[in-house]
């Protein structure tokens, strides 16, 4: 009994499969899923802050300074 081979994972696979449900197993990947991507972009966030777009300018002009 030195390795797995296919079939033993096939059968672990029907089990577990059978024990917690295909809509189970779904969500638990999607939450997985979205669990890495916050992680990923925490960690992104840390390294390069975002940059906050300039205010727009104002320029007054009178009346005088347009001759």
């Amino acid at each position: 009994m030195g390795s797995f081979s296919i079939w033993h994972w096939l059968i672990v696979l029907a089990i577990v499969i059978l024990v917690f449900g295909t809509k189970k197993l779904g969500n638990i990947g999607k939450d997985l899923g979205s669990a890495i991507k916050g992680f990923k972009d925490g960690v992104k966030g840390e390294e390069e802050a975002p940059k906050k777009p300039d205010a727009p300018r104002v320029i007054d002009v009178s009346e005088s300074d347009k001759k």
